[in-house]
């Protein structure tokens, strides 16, 4: 143990006899007291298939910060389950869990003087939630992803979380039986692990491993895979190795090292959500990155891989195409990644990939090869407008029409437009408007998956959009844009639009646009006033109460020193 946290430990009373009675009790002998402490949060719980198989992990990594010379300290942290929860009133307790994760872990960690922690997660809130924990407290940190689940199948096709919902949607537009709906559901979700494709835990678990805070080849790994547990250990041997050479976190979570995540993301075709997470993360890290420095690396990173929700393959596939680092290695190639990004493990981005070739291999099509991408530019856009001032996160790619124009359908809630939908009242060409489901509006930001996926399978998805001031599942394609900022419940111009406006979505010009004049929307302006909150007690008050905009990452500390 390096004299600078000896010292750190006497000072935080480690070393004092008091304290070294209760560390006694929970395992800790004499010579143990010169080691470093080590935080395992744990993520595990039976709540939810991400989660379940996460013990195991914990286990191993407790075993692995032992070997390699460190005193570990096991603590349990939360998860909520976006696809149990979703279309619920649950879902706004969602975006909420990511804060409460990292306020747990800074709690435990701050509270009990770890040296370094060490986090394992699998659902789509524990990623950015342990991430924003370690940018604020910058103890030495990694995190190990708890893995993604195995495809189901039925009839020779792959099917995920999201075939589900989407079957929902079949079946109330008649086009598939109750049965076979139900067949789907049986076979979706086959085993422990976070949803299959490029979704959001999938998302931010590849950029995690960009942005070099997990080992390489860790994101893609399958949750019941043997391989996934001796990741766990080694994870823990480098954790300890980075708390000896005081690695910290802010010197791996740069504005570089983000962008590079970007560009990954941009190149797996990821989710919209992770627009958010990142600029919640960077702020954690005091780094001034904005919704305005998405657009330069969308427009020049291409999508390199064929993977659900809108192409064909899983995570699963990409490991065994080469995995993130086989993307990161063209990136690379073509000089769209910061090389000299430091890693948790005190590497390069560019030592890491050195071995690894240039193309991907041919005998696979999950990773395209450079000169023939899914396409050429990346899926994730920021449209602005007088519809959203701030600015609106959509995926623009794979959709027939790029551009919209239509009759707003405005509900005031999820609830009220899926049973729109399932009954048949939305058409081709309408603009589906769902608002008051933003960060402080909602409260909770949820994302609007049964909407986008019964939309999809009625068959609409090419020839209807759909906008709100919530969020997207990882889950969702199609002409659909998502955080609306500002929001309908601080007065964002979404508040005052009226049923059979006319509303512009255009991916290719990035814009979202009301036909509506100036004077007309001061009038809507003038007459409309602020509704009642919607809890005025308990977490979700407290949440609408601090959230920021989510332009802003939808972050609950900004502004307070």
């Amino acid at each position: 143990m390096p004299d600078n946290l000896k010292s750190q430990a006497i000072t935080q009373g480690v070393q004092r006899s008091p304290n070294r009675a209760m560390l006694r009790a929970v395992g800790f002998n004499d010579e143990d007291f010169t080691k470093p402490i080590v935080g395992i949060a744990n993520g595990h719980s039976t709540i939810t298939p991400c989660n379940m198989g996460i013990q195991p992990l914990a286990n191993r990594a407790e075993a692995g910060v032992r070997v390699a010379g460190g005193m570990p300290q096991m603590f349990g942290t939360i998860t909520i389950s976006d696809g149990i929860s979703m279309g619920t009133e649950g879902m706004k307790y969602s975006l909420v869990s990511r804060d409460v994760i990292a306020d747990s872990i800074e709690t435990a960690c701050m509270g009990q003087s770890m040296d370094g922690v060490l986090a394992i997660g699998g659902c789509d809130k524990n990623m950015p939630g342990a991430m924003i924990a370690m940018a604020r407290m910058n103890i030495p940190a990694i995190f190990v992803y708890g893995g993604t689940i195995k495809p189901g199948h039925l009839n020779g096709k792959d099917l995920t979380v999201v075939s589900s919902f989407e079957a929902v949607g079949e079946y109330s537009a008649g086009k598939i039986s109750q049965d076979t709906m139900l067949e789907v559901e049986r076979h979706a979700c086959p085993g422990a692990g976070s949803c299959g494709g490029m979704y959001t835990a999938n998302t931010m678990s590849s950029a995690f491993e960009a942005m070099g805070m997990s080992l390489m080849y860790s994101s893609t790994m399958a949750a019941e895979d043997a391989e996934k547990q001796d990741s766990a250990e080694k994870s823990a041997s480098a954790l300890v190795d980075a708390i000896r050479n005081q690695r910290l976190p802010r010197h791996i979570i740069t504005r570089q090292s983000i962008e590079n995540a970007i560009a990954v993301i941009m190149a797996v075709g990821g989710s919209t959500n992770a627009v958010l997470h990142f600029l919640a993360i960077a702020h954690a890290a005091n780094i001034d990155f904005t919704l305005d420095d998405i657009e330069p690396i969308r427009a020049r990173v291409p999508v390199l891989c064929d993977l659900k929700p809108s192409g064909r393959y899983v995570a699963t596939d990409l490991h065994k195409a080469g995995g993130i680092p086989q993307v990161m290695k063209m990136l690379l190639a073509h000089n769209l990644l910061h090389r000299d990004c430091i890693t948790i493990n005190g590497q390069t981005i560019e030592e890491l990939l050195k071995d690894i070739p240039e193309e991907p291999r041919p005998d696979q099509d999950v990773i395209r090869p450079w000169n023939n991408p899914m396409y050429p530019q990346g899926h994730l856009a920021i449209l602005k407008g007088n519809l959203a001032t701030e600015g609106a996160v959509a995926k623009i790619t794979g959709v027939k029409k790029p551009q919209i124009t239509g009759p707003a359908r405005v509900f005031e809630s999820e609830e009220d437009c899926l049973d729109a939908i399932l009954a048949g009242r939305i058409g081709a060409g309408d603009v589906v408007v769902i608002r008051y489901e933003g960060p402080k509006g909602g409260p909770g930001m949820r994302e609007m998956l049964a909407p986008t996926s019964a939309i999809i399978g009625a068959g609409l998805g090419d020839s209807v959009g759909l906008i709100t001031d919530g969020r997207f599942s990882g889950g969702t394609y199609g002409m659909v844009v998502g955080h609306v900022a500002p929001e309908a419940f601080v007065g964002g111009t979404i508040a005052l639009v009226q049923e059979g406006d006319s509303i512009t979505i255009d991916a290719r010009a990035r814009s979202l646009e009301l036909h509506v004049s100036e004077d007309e929307l001061a009038r809507r302006r003038a007459a409309w006033t602020p509704p009642a909150p919607r809890y005025t007690r308990g977490v979700l008050a407290k949440y609408a109460k601090l959230v920021s905009s989510s332009s802003l990452g939808a972050v609950t500390d900004l502004g307070l020193g």
